[in-house]
């Protein structure tokens, strides 16, 4: 529906629906959505295998293993076999993010792609929040999981996550003015979310 080229990163607390209000930004600005995808595309530009970067998605610092047997390069070993390292993953995504980028509009959920866009024209940073109960309630409905496993995996995620984000982008991850807009999702639901901030970016950017 829209033309314009125009950048949407989307940051997200675990279980607050960023996933899916990434999706149907996606598909109101008929833009490329990447969330893991983009790690397909890291794998692509860089030779390695996409299951390398998910094994390391997220984390940072040097390769917490480095199993030489399970990694499929396109060239000559001896890069990582010496200098191989979290940084060098790192700098593969934000290469293959803004490749994507400067051919037409996208929307990124996470892996720190408004810091790694910071220098795109017509970008918009979003991060979209929610109360634990409520996260907890949405991961349990969604992945069967009971409440303490949710919880679990909340706690755990979110600390990788902000970890891997303050690490690489030296900013504070969730804080609200690393962002153009915050919002909590528990307040008016996904998909009511996902308008709002439709309308915010269409606003933003003067679209009719």
């Amino acid at each position: 529906m829209e033309s314009k080229h125009i950048i949407v990163n989307v940051g997200r607390q675990l279980g607050a629906g960023g996933h899916d209000i990434g999706m149907m930004l996606a598909e109101d600005f008929n833009a490329r959505y990447y969330d893991k995808e983009i790690l397909n595309l890291a794998a692509q530009e860089s030779g390695f295998s996409k299951e390398f970067f998910e094994q390391n998605d997220e984390r940072h610092g040097f390769l917490h293993s480095l199993s030489l047997a399970r990694l499929t390069h396109l060239t000559d070993n001896s890069f990582y076999q010496s200098n191989f390292s979290q940084e060098s993953l790192f700098k593969f995504q934000s290469d293959a993010i803004r490749k994507a980028a400067s051919e037409g509009s996208c929307v990124f959920v996470g892996r720190c792609a408004d810091y790694v866009l910071r220098d795109f024209q017509n970008v918009v940073n979003v991060f979209v929040t929610a109360p634990l109960s409520f996260r907890i309630e949405n991961i349990v409905s969604k992945d069967g999981m009971s409440p303490e496993e949710a919880r679990k995996l909340i706690e755990q995620g979110e600390h990788r996550r902000a970890e891997y984000y303050n690490y690489y982008t030296g900013k504070k991850w969730g804080v609200a003015q690393s962002y153009d807009l915050c919002i909590d999702s528990s307040v008016l639901g996904i998909q009511q979310t996902e308008k709002f901030i439709a309308e915010f970016i269409r606003r933003r950017f003067q679209m009719d």
